[in-house]
C-alpha cells in the first residue's frame, strides 16, 4: 500500500486538516463516479479535496488533489465525462477509462443505457482520448439458467466486432458468486438462478475466446481481472487495472509522475542502419524515447490483483438507479444504495459522495 505524502489543507468549513495527497487516483472501484457523480467529482477537484469514509472502521479521511497527476476512471456509462475532459487537460492531469461494456440487456441483469448508445460513447471517448486510453471490460462473465458459454461468446463477438479498431485490450472476469456474500445475496434476492464456473468451463471459455480474438482479427490483449486460474497458454494474462506501464505510455513526459513511479525515460540510440538500438524488454514511446517497465504491484490489493498503488476515492453502497446491477459486489442492497443516493441529492457538492 502506498504511503502518500500528507499535506495540511482547509476544508469547506474552514478547518485545517491533514490530507493524503496521491499522485494517482482511482475513481472508482467502489462506485460509478463518471455515470452518477461527475458533477460532484469535478466540483471537488476544483475545491482541491474530497473526503471518504473507510468501509471497515467508519473513519472519515481526506484526499487532496493538489499533487494529482493521473486518474483512472471506472464506469459502465462514462458519457458524462465528455463535457469535463477539458478540465483535466487544463490541469495537465492525464487519464484512462476502464469501460465496463457488457450486454445483459435481454436478461435485465443491469439497467444501463442501450448497448448501441454505450458503444457510441466508447467511440466518442476514444476519438477524444486515443485508442489506448479506453479499455473494454466485459465484467463479469456470468452463467445462469438463461446464459450459457455460447451466449456469452455471442455477446462478446457482437461487441468486439464494433470495437475492433477502438481499443487495445479486453478485460474480463468469471463471476465468483460463492466467494462474494453481497453478490450471492443480491442474486438470490432477485431470484436469479446463477451457475458457478468450474475450472473446465473457465478453460473452455478462455480457449474459445482466444480463437475468436484471432479469427475475427481483433488482436486485443486479453486479460483477466483478479482471477487465480492460469490461462496464459491461451494468450490470456493477469490484468493490471491500475497499470504502471500504460500510465507511463500516456504520461511519460510528466517528470513528477515518472519520478514517483521510478521510471526513467531513455533516448533511443541511432545505429548505422537507421534502426534505434533499444533493450529487448523496452517499451517504445513517441519521439524516439523508451522505458523499461517498473510496474510494482500494490501489496494492499487481492492476491491475484496486479494493480499498482493508487488512492480510490469512492464509497460502497453508492451506485444507484438506473444501474442497480443484480450481481453487484459494491452495494449491500439496492435499498441502501438508493438511501445514499437520496442523501447525495440533498447535498450534491458536499465533500463526501453521500453528502454526510
Amino acid at each position: 500500500m502506498a504511503t502518500w505524502k500528507k499535506i495540511s489543507q482547509p476544508t469547506d468549513d474552514g478547518r485545517i486538516v491533514e490530507m493524503q495527497a496521491p499522485l494517482i487516483v482511482s475513481a472508482s472501484r467502489s462506485t460509478d463516479i463518471p455515470a452518477f457523480y461527475s458533477d460532484w467529482f469535478f466540483h471537488r477537484l476544483e475545491k482541491g479535496y474530497s473526503a471518504w469514509t473507510n468501509p471497515f472502521n467508519g473513519v472519515k479521511s481526506y484526499v487532496s488533489y493538489e499533487k494529482t497527476r493521473f486518474i483512472v476512471f471506472w464506469s459502465k456509462n462514462p458519457r458524462p465525462l465528455l463535457e469535463y475532459l477539458h478540465i483535466l487537460e487544463e490541469r495537465n492531469i492525464k487519464c484512462y477509462i476502464q469501460f465496463t461494456l457488457n450486454d445483459y440487456e435481454r436478461e435485465k441483469l443491469e439497467k444501463v443505457p442501450p448497448l448501441a448508445h454505450r458503444i457510441e460513447t466508447f467511440k466518442l471517448l476514444v476519438d477524444r482520448l486515443g485508442k489506448g486510453s479506453v479499455i473494454w471490460r466485459f465484467d463479469p462473465m456470468i452463467l445462469t439458467d438463461n446464459i450459457s458459454i455460447d451466449d456469452l461468446l455471442q455477446k462478446v463477438q457482437a461487441i468486439g466486432d464494433q470495437l475492433k479498431d477502438y481499443t487495445e485490450k479486453l478485460v474480463f472476469s468469471y463471476a465468483d458468486i460463492e466467494s462474494y456474500r453481497k453478490v450471492k445475496h443480491n442474486l438470490t434476492a432477485s431470484k436469479i438462478d446463477y451457475k458457478d464456473w468450474t475450472i473446465e468451463l473457465m478453460k473452455e471459455f478462455a480457449e474459445r475466446l482466444s480463437v475468436m480474438n484471432k479469427e475475427r482479427g481483433w488482436n486485443f490483449q486479453l486479460a483477466t481481472c483478479g482471477e487465480k486460474i492460469d490461462i496464459s497458454k491461451y494468450g490470456i494474462s493477469h490484468n493490471r487495472c491500475i497499470d504502471g506501464d500504460l500510465i507511463t505510455r500516456l504520461a511519460w513526459d510528466d517528470k513528477e509522475l515518472m519520478e514517483f513511479m521510478k521510471v526513467k525515460i531513455e533516448d533511443c540510440v541511432p545505429t548505422l542502419f537507421g534502426e534505434p538500438e533499444i533493450p529487448e524488454d523496452a517499451v517504445m514511446l513517441p519521439n524516439n524515447h523508451y522505458f523499461i517497465s517498473k510496474h510494482k504491484k500494490d501489496a494492499g490489493q487481492r492476491p491475484f490483483c496486479e494493480c499498482m498503488a493508487s488512492k480510490d476515492i469512492g464509497e460502497y453502497d453508492t451506485c444507484p438507479h438506473p444501474h442497480l446491477c443484480e450481481y453487484c459486489y459494491a452495494n449491500t442492497s439496492k435499498q441502501v444504495a438508493l438511501q445514499n443516493w437520496k442523501r447525495h441529492q440533498e447535498n450534491p457538492f458536499g465533500d463526501t459522495i453521500t453528502g454526510k
